[in-house]
This record gives structure tokens, C-alpha cells and sequence, in this order.
């Protein structure tokens, strides 16, 4: 699966881990995370982060 790197900080969302503090449990595909999910670091929307 790949890994997505936010626009804005740099954050990658690594689907092997997911984001469990944020409700997005480790195994989650990039498309399977909700829209409404933000960056944890910066507080972006989906739309601000790009394939890796």
C-alpha cells in the first residue's frame, strides 16, 4: 500500500499503521480513511496530502 505525505508538514499517513489515536485503525487504506479525517500534525484535509 502506498504512503501519503501531507502537503503542509510533511506528515506521511502510512496505511500499515494507520492513525489508531485518530479513530483510522493500522491496515486502512488511504481510500478506506474517512473524508472527514484531518492531519494530526497540521489539521488539513485529505485533499492536501499526495501519493508518495
Amino acid at each position: 500500500m502506498a504512503k501519503w505525505v501531507c502537503d503542509v508538514c510533511g506528515y506521511v499517513y502510512d496505511p500499515e499503521v494507520g492513525d489508531p489515536d485518530n479513530g483510522v485503525a493500522a491496515g486502512t487504506a488511504w481510500e478506506d480513511v474517512p473524508e472527514e479525517w484531518v492531519c494530526p500534525l497540521c489539521g488539513v484535509g485529505k485533499d492536501q496530502f499526495s501519493e508518495m
